[in-house]
């Protein structure tokens, strides 16, 4: 993480306030709107959906962008931006509110209007890393791949039948009498291969519980790798590389706010300093 100076005060200002944060929260969005327009020249936009909120970030001219959303709307706005290939070069700004607040908390946003919002305009830029994969998506935070539900991969669409089937046989006998009946969707082990840096780390031969990859401030990333434990738990396996490349059977990967996939594989690079975000002060 790069620390950068800013002149914040001075600059204007484009807020965008997402949808779902002015229906599940409007008092802090007016907060969070007032303490912006007292402290800075602010143009708000209201968009009503995906189109109108990154065609008001193409339209932003020399103000600097500030979105009040929640964790989904921090992503969206680093995706658009990254896709315009003008990532680089933005200072973003995030007043949490919403439902989901957990990545920009986990990056040093604070998550009420007030302070948050003064971050905004008394805060330092501070650069960070980011994950792109090879179908252009990003990750701000950690990704996670998670067991793979019995029957996943391969079969995912004699599955969906297979699934419902079972699902109607458990109601009819819980109709009749109190049964316990284990979930046919209980995880399982996911067959992966896992290189770093063009080295396997895991291969298919080793069925594993849990991967997780996440930025580490200094331009290269951190994976966890949890095998199959029988027993004993297993140990951990870990490593350090700027290109992690997962492969196997159909695997879904959680990355900040939402879920991915299914797909054969993915490789996600390390890129160091790609953007920057407005933090309060230490």
């Amino acid at each position: 993480m790069t620390e950068v100076a800013t002149s914040a005060m001075s600059d204007p200002l484009l807020v965008i306030i997402d949808p779902v944060a002015r229906r599940t929260d409007g008092e802090s969005v007016r907060i969070a709107k007032d303490v912006l327009s007292a402290g800075a020249a602010t143009k708000v936009c209201l968009p009503d959906g995906p189109e109108e909120f990154a065609r008001a970030l193409r339209r932003r001219g020399s103000r600097r962008p500030v979105v009040i959303g929640d964790d989904r709307t921090l992503v969206r706005t680093v995706s658009q931006l990254h896709r315009q290939r003008e990532l680089a070069g933005s200072v973003l700004s995030v007043v949490p509110v919403g439902p989901s607040l957990g990545l920009a908390a986990a990056l040093g946003v604070p998550t009420s209007a007030v302070p948050a919002a003064r971050a905004v305009l008394e805060g330092v830029e501070r650069r960070l890393d980011l994950l792109v994969d090879d179908s252009d998506g990003v990750v701000l935070g950690a990704l996670r791949i998670p067991a793979v539900p019995p029957g996943e991969g391969g079969a995912a669409s004699a599955r969906g039948p297979w699934l419902r089937t079972c699902q109607s046989l458990v109601r009819t006998l819980a109709a009749a009498r109190p049964v316990r009946v284990a979930s046919v969707s209980a995880p399982g082990p996911a067959r992966l291969r896992i290189e770093v840096d063009g080295t396997t780390l895991v291969d298919l031969d080793q069925p594993v519980e849990a991967v997780s990859v996440a930025p580490d401030g200094s331009g290269a990333a951190e994976i966890e790798v949890r095998p199959l434990s029988v027993g004993a738990e297993a140990t951990p396996l870990r490593a350090e590389g700027r290109t992690v490349t997962v492969s196997g059977a159909d695997f879904r990967y959680r990355s900040d706010a939402g879920v991915s996939g299914p797909v054969r594989t993915r490789t996600w690079r390390v890129r160091q300093d790609a953007w920057g975000l407005m933090l309060p002060h230490p």
